[in-house]
């Protein structure tokens, strides 16, 4: 008769199994989000809309972003705080995909709630108004200044940072969001940072992280949509 297994094997091997378990859950979170990724490319206008909306379209993920909903057939609203920028991007969706339409808004989302700032939403909702706008891409943020203690910094460039990354973000959103939920489809892409999920504190960079942590709160907590949140 072979002999009883030991009470603490046991606990051992529940607590090995629960371990397992828990590092294994990771592992499929990925494995599902690259599933995704390799299956075949959704058709955005079909799904969402005609048009989106951009924020900081001009240079690096922004300009990417535009030049890939561009490919994928959607026209454009882009806002940005430089004009000559904004025409720059224009001309080039232009070159490379000339069915694409555009539409620029200059506005600097750090003069939100500013007379200058209220006549930039005025002008963005009257740039979306009648379009079938089914993305929001919110961008546009500042990172700058960092590595400094708060007594080190420049209050009114931490107060421009809190204007663009948080009310910026809140008014654009507050502008677009409408027309969206009329229609009954849509996305919300949010542009994230990795120093509010990979890391428990972000020294010397605390307000730039707690401006970037509003950015996933800000529309799942006041809206319908499941808004997308990249970091």
């Amino acid at each position: 008769m072979p002999a009883a297994v030991p009470v603490w094997f046991i606990s051992l091997a529940a607590l090995g199994a629960l371990y397992l378990s828990a590092a294994c859950i990771p592992l499929l979170a990925h494995l599902a989000h690259l599933a995704l990724c390799l299956r075949r490319p959704i058709d955005l206008r079909r799904r969402y809309g005609t048009w989106a909306v951009i924020t900081g379209p001009t240079t690096g993920l922004g300009k990417a972003t535009a030049m890939e909903l561009a490919s994928r057939g959607i026209s454009l609203v882009l806002l940005d705080l430089d004009a000559a920028n904004l025409q720059s991007v224009s001309e080039s969706i232009a070159r490379t995909h000339p069915s694409i339409q555009t539409k620029t808004v200059v506005f600097d989302l750090s003069l939100v709630g500013t007379a200058a700032g209220d006549q930039s939403i005025q002008e963005l909702r009257e740039a979306v108004e009648g379009l079938d706008v089914g993305v929001l891409v919110n961008n546009a943020a500042v990172a700058r200044p960092g590595v400094l203690y708060v007594h080190e910094a420049d209050m009114e460039r931490l107060a421009r940072m809190i204007r663009v990354n948080v009310t910026g973000l809140t008014e654009v959103t507050a502008a677009v969001l409408p027309g969206i939920l009329q229609r009954g489809r849509g996305a919300i892409v949010n542009v994230g940072s990795g120093s509010t999920v990979a890391v428990p504190s972000f020294p010397l960079y605390t307000v730039y992280s707690a401006t970037k942590r509003w950015v996933p709160i800000c529309i799942r907590e006041n809206s319908f949509l499941d808004p997308l949140t990249f970091y």
